[in-house]
C-alpha cells in the first residue's frame, strides 16, 4: 500500500488571517497623497508626449520618484505578507476613463510585468457586464453580472481599479487559502490530502494550438516551503465535459465541498466595497477572491466598470513545475497570463462596444 501523503504542518504567519479580524483594521488601506497624484499626472503627460506604444512600456517610461519606492514596499505586503492591499484616492472622475487606464497601467509597471488576460492579448482588462451568461462554457464569469464564486486568476498578482461601482452589490470578497488549509487540516486531514492531487480545470475555450482544453494542477501545492493554491470550482466542474476527463469521485466532491464551505464561512472571509478610485491588489497564490452579484445603473456612463491588470513581479515566489501547464513559464517576472504564439498584445483604453 502506498504511504499517505504527509500534509505540511499548520502554517503560521501574516498570510493566515481571518476576515472578521482583518475587517476591523485599516493597515491594508494606503491612501495616495496629492504629491503622488501630481507625480502620476506628470508621468501620464510625458507618456502622451512620447507617443510610445503602450504594449512596449517599461517602468522607466512612467517615472514615479516618490510613489515608485512606496509601491515596492506595498508589493512586499502582497507577495510576502497578508496577500492584499487597497490603494485609495485616485481622482478617476477628474481623469476620465482613458487617463485612469493609463494611470493604472503606469502603476502596474512598478509592480511587475503585464501579462495577457485573454485570447485577444489584452494587457488591460475591462471588467463589466456584457450581458452574457456563465452557462455558456466559453464565457468567463467576469463578463457577466453574476456572482463570481471564490477563485484564483492565472497570474501572480491581479490589480483592479474601480472607475464606477455598481448601483447595488458587486462587493469584493477575499479569503486566505492558507487559513482554509489550516482549518481543513484540523477538521478533515483526509480531505485536505485529496486536494494535493492533480485536478482538471477548464480553460473556457482560451487555448493555444496544441494545448488541451483544460489544465491539470492540484488545488493545494506544497513547494519550497510554501503553500500555493489554484482554484475555480465552476471551471473544475465544466472541465468534466471533455473527453478523457473523468467525473469527480465522491471523495473529490466532498473535499471540494469542504473547501467551498470554508471559503464561504463568514468566520474566514470578509467583504470590501469599492469606491471610485480604489485599486485592489491581490496575491493569487495565497488568496481567493470573489464578487457578489450586482444590479447596474440604467445609464451606460454609470455602469459598473473596473480595469484589471495581471502582473508578474520579479519578486514572486517559486512555483512547482506543474504550474508551467497554466503559467507557461516558471520564471518570476515572465510567467502567467493567457498566451497565443504569434498573437499580438494590445491595450484597449476603452472597452469593446
Amino acid at each position: 500500500m502506498m504511504p499517505l501523503f504527509e500534509l505540511p504542518a499548520e502554517i503560521p504567519g501574516s498570510s493566515a488571517w481571518y476576515g472578521p479580524e482583518v475587517a476591523t483594521r485599516t493597515d491594508w488601506i494606503h491612501t495616495v497623497g496629492d504629491e503622488e497624484i501630481a507625480e502620476i499626472e506628470l508621468a501620464m503627460q510625458r507618456l502622451e508626449e512620447s507617443g510610445l506604444e503602450p504594449t512596449t512600456l517599461r517602468r522607466e517610461d512612467f517615472l514615479l520618484p516618490t510613489l515608485g519606492p512606496r509601491l515596492k514596499r506595498i508589493l512586499a505586503e502582497v507577495v510576502e505578507g497578508r496577500g492584499f492591499v487597497l490603494l485609495r484616492g485616485l481622482p478617476v472622475h477628474e481623469w476620465g476613463a482613458r487617463q485612469s487606464a493609463m494611470a493604472l497601467l503606469g502603476l502596474g509597471l512598478h509592480l511587475g510585468n503585464l501579462r495577457s488576460q485573454n485570447a485577444q492579448g489584452h494587457l488591460l482588462g475591462h471588467v463589466r457586464d456584457q450581458g452574457l451568461s456563465s452557462r455558456d462554457p466559453n464565457v468567463r464569469i467576469y463578463q457577466t453580472r453574476e456572482r463570481q464564486n471564490y477563485h484564483t486568476d492565472s497570474c501572480d498578482v491581479v490589480g483592479l481599479l474601480c472607475l464606477h461601482p455598481a448601483r447595488s452589490g458587486g462587493l469584493s470578497s477575499l479569503v486566505s487559502t492558507v487559513t482554509i488549509f489550516n482549518e481543513l487540516r484540523r477538521r478533515r486531514p483526509d480531505l485536505a490530502r485529496i486536494l494535493f492531487e492533480p485536478l482538471e480545470t477548464d480553460r473556457r475555450g482560451e487555448l493555444a494550438p496544441g494545448q488541451r482544453p483544460f489544465f491539470r494542477i492540484p488545488v493545494f501545492n506544497w513547494h519550497a516551503g510554501l503553500l500555493t493554491t489554484i482554484y475555480h470550482r465552476p471551471y473544475i466542474e465544466s472541465a468534466r465535459r471533455f473527453a478523457g476527463v473523468p467525473p469527480l469521485t465522491a471523495a473529490q466532491t466532498e473535499a471540494l465541498d469542504a473547501f467551498d464551505a470554508l471559503a464561504n464561512d463568514p468566520a474566514l472571509h470578509f467583504f470590501m466595497e469599492f469606491r471610485a478610485g480604489d485599486v485592489q491588489l491581490v496575491h493569487n497564490h495565497t488568496l481567493l477572491h470573489d464578487r457578489t452579484a450586482f444590479e447596474d445603473w440604467p445609464e451606460p456612463e454609470r455602469k459598473r466598470h473596473l480595469l484589471r491588470l495581471w502582473l508578474a513581479p520579479a519578486e514572486a515566489r517559486p512555483l512547482p513545475a506543474v504550474f508551467a501547464e497554466r503559467y507557461g513559464s516558471l520564471i518570476p517576472g515572465n510567467r502567467g497570463g493567457i498566451h497565443f504564439p504569434g498573437s499580438p498584445l494590445a491595450v484597449l483604453w476603452q472597452p469593446d462596444a
